[in-house]
């Protein structure tokens, strides 16, 4: 659809697709106008399931778009999913999730808040959490747990098979005859209720997520409310250039990740995905790719990216000790996270300490790796994965480096 007024930029950047209200001839660019021109603040729908205990970049995203409403006057409902997240999102699942506990569920609600950076200054943090008249924080246990088997009866009563089968996780599912527990159903629903619950006028979601915010429109308009909008923005493609940034595929760049890290891991990626971290990450004129060659772009997202979640003076930090490095003064760097081997066994091959300490998925590709010249300890090659360190003492304070993406300190 092409809109009479043209979104500001700092909607527009980065969104893959948005999908407008059915029976108003209002554009989403004349919605936004008009809430700017009348000064009311559009309520902004953002939910998580908190499944797991870190945030990577691939989720800031989201996160920098509800920022990003948050600085233009809009209220932020960001929706803790405690409820849903012991169901679990069946999206991109080719089988039934293995159920959250509820305690399992609040303590990962609490690192979630923390990475986001509950507790910090909003020019230190990734929402604005001080701004207290643009966040709400909301659980929905709070509706959901008091929802009766009437109120579940009247939400599956608006949905049907055929459309559940319409989603395509489930379509692929039920064709290939792999089971789908009938509270997998209930997900979207739930999900979609919330928008009800809290009166939302858009949600943001991944690209995966249109089936499940297009139920809570429906839900919203079941219910005699006006219908929200959908704002769906890119997934983001992982360090390896190839599958979507995922903690399972060891590609990820975790927010919780030291500046070192971060930064290492960012200045090799892939030259093809380089645009798309320009575009998702950071805030840069995209004229810029025009310019520069591959390797300076390199450099340059991954020191912004760096300064945007530790600043620019952790940032500078963490590219002069990469360069040093690189040119093996070791002595001349400055701090470099440590990894503890207090929980490894001692006599123990290089091959399986590696994988031991979860720096790869498994044993034969952490052979792989020392085999090709890709693991250094001190900026020396080692080659041999058989290599057998005798004790702690053999490791201590030495300098781990796997490729340019990990740099890691050893210690007891």
């Amino acid at each position: 659809m092409s809109d009479k007024l043209i979104l500001p930029k700092w909607i527009s950047r980065g969104i893959e697709e948005y999908f407008p209200i059915k029976g108003t001839n209002q554009t989403f660019a004349e919605i936004i106008d008009d809430a700017e021109k009348n000064n009311r603040k559009l309520r902004i729908k953002l939910g998580i399931d908190p499944t797991g205990t870190d945030i990577h970049l691939g989720h800031s995203i989201l996160f920098k778009k509800l920022r990003a409403f948050q600085d233009n006057g809009h209220i932020a409902v960001l929706i803790i999913g405690d409820f849903t997240a012991q169901i679990g999102d069946p999206t991109g699942k080719n089988k039934t999730r293995v159920q959250l506990s509820e305690k399992q569920v609040k303590e990962n609600a609490k690192t979630y808040l923390t990475q986001l950076g509950m507790g910090k200054p909003s020019n230190e943090s990734i929402l604005d959490f001080d701004s207290k008249d643009r966040i709400e924080i909301r659980y929905n246990s709070e509706w959901l747990k008091e929802l009766n088997l009437n109120s579940i009866i009247e939400l599956m009563g608006s949905a049907t098979v055929s459309q559940m089968l319409a989603k395509e996780d489930f379509n692929k599912r039920y064709n290939a005859q792999v089971p789908i527990a009938l509270h997998e159903f209930l997900y979207p629903l739930l999900q979609g209720f919330d928008s009800v619950a809290v009166q939302s006028d858009i949600e943001l979601g991944g690209t995966d997520q249109k089936f499940n915010i297009a139920i809570g429109r429906d839900l919203q308009r079941h219910f005699k409310q006006k219908p929200q909008y959908g704002i769906l923005l890119p997934i983001l493609t992982g360090l390896d250039g190839i599958k979507k940034m995922s903690k399972s595929e060891f590609n990820t760049v975790g927010l919780s990740e030291d500046s070192l890290s971060m930064y290492s891991k960012l200045e090799k990626v892939p030259d093809n995905i380089i645009p798309t971290y320009f575009e998702l990450l950071t805030e840069l004129d995209l004229n810029i790719l025009k310019d520069e060659n591959p390797r300076e772009l390199q450099r340059r997202m991954a020191l912004e990216v760096t300064s945007l979640f530790h600043g620019a003076e952790e940032a500078l930090k963490a590219q002069s000790n990469c360069e040093k490095l690189f040119l093996g003064h070791k002595e001349k760097v400055g701090d470099i996270p440590e990894i503890s081997l207090k929980e490894i066994v001692f006599p123990v091959k290089f091959f399986y300490l590696l994988s031991a300490l979860e720096l790869f998925k498994s044993s034969s590709e952490s052979k792989r790796s020392i085999k090709g010249g890709g693991v250094k300890i001190d900026s020396q090659k080692v080659i041999n994965p058989d290599l057998v360190f005798d004790s702690k003492k053999d490791l201590e304070g030495k300098i781990l480096q796997i490729g340019k993406k990990i740099i890691k300190r050893f210690e007891n």
